[in-house]
């Protein structure tokens, strides 16, 4: 009896083991049909959309990396950062052989996803802007070089970012250079223009009330000349000899004689540090510790000392250091 159920065990068990061979061997042949037929791709999508097919999900964010760190370092286009709105999403599917994989059509879909955030640097006179340029660094150079002959203006950098490249409209660092002069120069004329016209100003606190002369500045603050040994303390203003001088502002007379080559000049203390000069006169009406109001006649316009011609030498002092009387008049 245990010798047929062995039989029939074995039986049934060389029967299974054939069909399994069997099976094994369908399953390989038609898998081997199904990798003659298809291939094994990722299928992309963005923002739920399908956009195609691609062999490596790997490589394909590789590439994608890679565009985007050129973009960000493009200093051509101004670009301060790029990120994905919405990033690819990969599906393992079988395709047919003949279905070609699209990358660069997926990598052109995933550059509308890209949001580009671009900066400038906009160069800015009394808080208005100028000019835009691209590179801070250049900016800041070149108001620190405006500055050195113009220390009185006030300009001023603004760095400003938007994703709207058509907002943005540079300039050359060269193209921004003449502009910001010309209106530097323009607003110092129309400055001078107002203290002509006003003739007044407030000189740490001391109100001037007049013009000390009316006529042509012939020489300004700063400049050299072959008759002087540093640069100029004041300002020449041309007249004929005898014009007279008055006092700027109200004050108390200090030196009223001659004094090298400043031949006869006047000096008046008007208080907080504030002294006004009167050099090259012809005449001096006025004597030390005399008090003087702002308008009289103190002095008339002469040659003296080391002068090339009739004209009035004007200084405005504060503590001792000359400053430039532009600041306050003419």
């Amino acid at each position: 009896m245990n010798c047929i159920l062995n039989k029939k065990l074995k039986f049934y068990t060389k029967e299974m083991l054939k069909v399994f061979n069997l099976s094994l061997i369908a399953l390989v042949f038609m898998i081997a049909i199904l990798f003659m037929k298809y291939k094994p791709t990722y299928a992309v999508s963005i923002a739920g959309e399908e956009v195609g097919y691609v062999q490596s999900k790997e490589a394909l964010q590789e590439v994608l990396q890679t565009n985007i760190e050129k973009l960000e370092n493009d200093q051509a286009q101004n670009i301060e950062k790029v990120t994905l709105e919405a990033k690819p999403e990969f599906t393992l599917k079988l395709v047919n052989k003949a279905e070609e994989t699209n990358e660069q059509e997926i990598l052109v879909a995933m550059q509308k996803e890209m949001k580009i955030t671009y900066h400038y640097v906009e160069i800015q006179l009394d808080g208005n802007t100028i000019e835009t340029v691209n590179q801070k660094s250049e900016a800041e150079e070149l108001i620190g070089t405006i500055k050195q002959d113009h220390p009185e203006i006030n300009l001023s950098l603004a760095e400003k970012t938007t994703e709207n490249i058509e907002e943005i409209k540079t300039s050359s660092i060269e193209v921004a250079k003449t502009t910001l002069l010309a209106q530097v120069g323009e607003k110092e004329q129309k400055e001078e223009q107002i203290k002509r016209e006003q003739g007044i100003a407030n000189v740490n606190g001391i109100q001037l009330a007049t013009l000390p002369i009316k006529g042509t500045i012939t020489s300004r603050y700063g400049v050299n000349s072959r008759i002087r040994v540093s640069t100029h303390t004041g300002l020449d203003i041309a007249a004929t000899t005898g014009t007279s001088i008055k006092v700027v502002a109200d004050g108390t007379i200090t030196c009223a004689s001659y004094s090298g080559s400043y031949g006869n000049l006047v000096k008046v203390s008007h208080g907080n540090g504030v002294e006004t000069w009167y050099g090259h006169t012809s005449k001096m009406y006025v004597k030390v510790g005399q008090k003087v109001t702002a308008g009289e006649v103190i002095a008339a316009v002469g040659s003296t000392g080391n002068s090339t011609g009739p004209h009035l030498h004007f200084e405005i002092r504060i503590n001792g250091n000359h400053v430039n009387p532009q600041q306050y008049v003419y």
